[in-house]
C-alpha cells in the first residue's frame, strides 16, 4: 500500500505550457491538457485577444458567452480551486509583448491572415528561453487525412508554411503537426478533424514535458 501511495504521490502535474491562440483548435488542446489526470502541466498560460462570437459554437456548447474573452472563459470553465493553474492573458502576441510567452513548452495555434512572421518570432523567443515549440502545418480536412508529426528539418518544403518558417530562420528543433491541407485546398475545417489534431498535439506536449521536466 505504501508503494502505491508513493507512486501516486509522484504522478502530479509538472511543467508550464504556453498556448498561443485559443480558437477552435486551441480550446480543444487546452481541454485535453487540463483534463489529463495524474500528470499533465501544472500551469497553462492561455494567450488570445479574441472574444467569443456567435459562430464559436464549441465555446457556447461549454457555456461561453458571446463577447466574453476566450481565455477568460477557459479560466471560468475550470473554476476556482482547480488542480492546474490557468493564467488567462487576453492579448495578441506582438514583438512588444512577446515576453508574455513563457514556460517549458510553447504551442502556437493562431490562424487567419498572415500569422507566420509572428509565429517565427515566438518560436525564436521560446528557443532563446530554452523552451520546446510546436505549431500547426494545416488543419483543414474531412477526416481521411493523415496527421503528420515532424521536426521542421524533415518537413516538406513545398508546403508554404514550412517554406516561410524556414525563410524566417526556423530550420530545426520545432515540431509541426497537421494535415498539410491549407486554405487553398477545397476541404473545410471540420470539428472531428480538430478533435484528432488536438489529441495529437496534446500528446506531443505531454511527451515534450516529460523530456524537459524531471
Amino acid at each position: 500500500m505504501n508503494q502505491i501511495n508513493e507512486m501516486e504521490n509522484k504522478k502530479i502535474p509538472k511543467g508550464k505550457v504556453s498556448l498561443v491562440g485559443l480558437g477552435r483548435l486551441g480550446l480543444r488542446t487546452s481541454l485535453n491538457l487540463l483534463q489529463a489526470h495524474r500528470g499533465g502541466p501544472e500551469l497553462v498560460y492561455a494567450i488570445d485577444a479574441q472574444k467569443i462570437s456567435i459562430d464559436d459554437l464549441i465555446f457556447r456548447m461549454y457555456g461561453g458567452k458571446i463577447g466574453e474573452y476566450k481565455v477568460d472563459f477557459l479560466k471560468r470553465l475550470v473554476g476556482e480551486g482547480f488542480s492546474k493553474e490557468i493564467v488567462a492573458i487576453p492579448e495578441d502576441i506582438t514583438r512588444e509583448n512577446i515576453n508574455l510567452v513563457k514556460g517549458d513548452v510553447v504551442c502556437i495555434e493562431i490562424a487567419g491572415g498572415d500569422t507566420l512572421k509572428i509565429t517565427s518570432d515566438i518560436i525564436k523567443h521560446a528557443h532563446l528561453n530554452d523552451a520546446m515549440t510546436i505549431s500547426t502545418v494545416g488543419v483543414f480536412g474531412i477526416g481521411e487525412e493523415e496527421i503528420s508529426v515532424q521536426d521542421i528539418s524533415e518537413a516538406d518544403e513545398t508546403n508554404p508554411i514550412v517554406k516561410t518558417l524556414k525563410e524566417n530562420g526556423i530550420t530545426r528543433n520545432h515540431l509541426l503537426i497537421g494535415t498539410g491541407k491549407l486554405i487553398r485546398d477545397w476541404e473545410p475545417v471540420t470539428p472531428y478533424m480538430l478533435d484528432k489534431i488536438s489529441a495529437v498535439i496534446a500528446a506531443e506536449i505531454l511527451k515534450l514535458l516529460k523530456s524537459k521536466v524531471k
